[in-house]
């Protein structure tokens, strides 16, 4: 009588029948072929396990997704609240669509993301801070080295190998992430006409983005970079996928003065042009401006929910400094504080760091090259020192901020 780990527990079979076995607890054994029938039979009845985890998603409501971005970004409320909602949304769709009987017609269709704003302001901040809130897989990919298939650079599809990558390529819930596409103005078409010849970095990779963007299945390189025929594949379903893009769009701000100019135009011309706020053109950014910057109408229609990110003014950036949980003077507090020191840093010294990023013109990306200059030397000496605790006065600051390194970031 053959032994029960001899034959496979499902179909009988006997081990010499068997090309290969899976053995699992307390001795049962599954053959190749009853794998492969379990697979079919997964098939036939549409199961999917993104449709099984769907139902797990804890989606927070738009005010309170709102709410944790304010603990870590300063300002920006329009964006928020854009974010917050197209965000709810779209997880909302994930489960209902998840939940939706085949008898019902109505079925959600995803809305993705354009964020418009000047450098510093916050864009990649607010992706990254949604993301952990939901926690799901997140990637931030740079649309500057996407190149047209075939040419020198990476694939459209490279984009998906890290957002796997963060999922530990675990493809269902790869599935149900974000990807965070920034300086998407860097890929806008060279000139105003279709090109008619190759704009490899810029038109073809617009028109390579479309199907990520609407949702299909791509075939995506595990490891990144460019695709081969003997590479294997892993296909990934981006009709769950959430895209937020963002860039700076430098010089779109006089394309939006011209369009309002134009409109302006009649009996009411000069009442409607005093309502115009013309330091912040960037709240009146309209699709047709992001045509008339370089981006195609098939792109723009598959980003339907746009917003834009104020100017950081010199309260916003004081702020941004202290306020937030995870805040630069917090960060440095902790680093010094590793090392058992106690950093306190003056007020002086903060006004004299945000005098400082509002001159160099560099948004809240900026506060941080500061602060290094400020703090570098003594970061040098404090973990050799006998001082337990150090303090950071105006005049200190002033000199330090005086040196040719700083000289050097101004001139940058």
């Amino acid at each position: 009588m053959a032994k029960k780990d001899d034959i496979c527990s499902f179909c009988g079979r006997p081990r010499r029948d068997i090309r290969f076995a899976i053995q699992g607890i307390g001795g049962i054994v599954i053959c190749d072929e009853c794998v492969h029938s379990a697979s079919e039979i997964l098939k036939e009845n549409e199961f999917t396990p993104t449709s099984a985890n769907a139902k797990k998603l804890n989606i927070a409501k738009p005010q309170e997704i709102k709410a944790y971005l304010d603990e870590y970004v300063i300002g920006q409320d329009e964006a928020k609240k854009y974010l917050s909602v197209a965000v709810y949304n779209h997880y909302k769709r994930l489960r209902s669509n998840a939940e939706r009987s085949s008898k019902e017609d109505v079925e959600i269709e995803k809305s993705n993301i354009i964020m418009v704003g000047e450098t510093g302001t916050g864009k990649t901040l607010l992706a990254r801070t949604i993301a952990k809130l939901l926690d799901v897989p997140f990637s931030i990919v740079d649309a500057t080295v996407l190149t047209e298939a075939g040419y020198v650079g990476e694939d459209v599809e490279s984009i998906l190998s890290r957002l796997l990558q963060e999922a530990d390529y675990d493809v269902p819930r790869a599935e149900q992430g974000i990807v965070f596409i920034d300086e998407i103005d860097k890929i806008a078409r060279k000139s105003d006409n279709p090109s008619i010849t190759r704009d490899v970095s810029g038109e073809g990779v617009q028109q390579g983005l479309l199907k990520l963007l609407e949702g299909s299945v791509v075939n995506v390189p595990p490891q990144g970079g460019r695709k081969h025929p003997e590479q294997k594949m892993i296909a990934v379903n981006t009709q769950n996928i959430l895209f937020i893009c963002g860039g700076a769009f430098d010089g779109i701000k006089q394309k939006i003065a011209n369009r309002l100019n134009s409109r302006t135009v009649g009996y009411n011309a000069q009442k409607e042009k005093d309502a115009i706020d013309f330091n912040n053109l960037l709240q009146y950014v309209a699709p047709q401006d992001l045509k008339s910057f370089g981006l195609i109408p098939e792109i723009i229609g598959r980003l339907p929910v746009l917003t834009y990110l104020q100017p950081l003014d010199r309260d916003a950036l004081k702020r941004i400094l202290i306020e937030p949980k995870n805040s630069l003077i917090k960060q440095y507090t902790k680093l010094f504080e590793l090392d058992g020191v106690k950093l306190n840093i003056s007020d002086e010294v903060i006004d004299l760091i945000v005098d400082k990023a509002v001159e160099f013109k560099v948004g809240a990306r900026g506060l941080r090259s500061i602060c290094e200059n400020i703090l570098m030397d003594k970061m040098f000496d404090t973990p050799t020192s006998t001082d337990k605790e150090l303090t950071i006065d105006v005049e200190y600051a002033r000199k330090q901020l005086s040196n040719d390194r700083m000289t050097r970031i101004q001139a940058s």
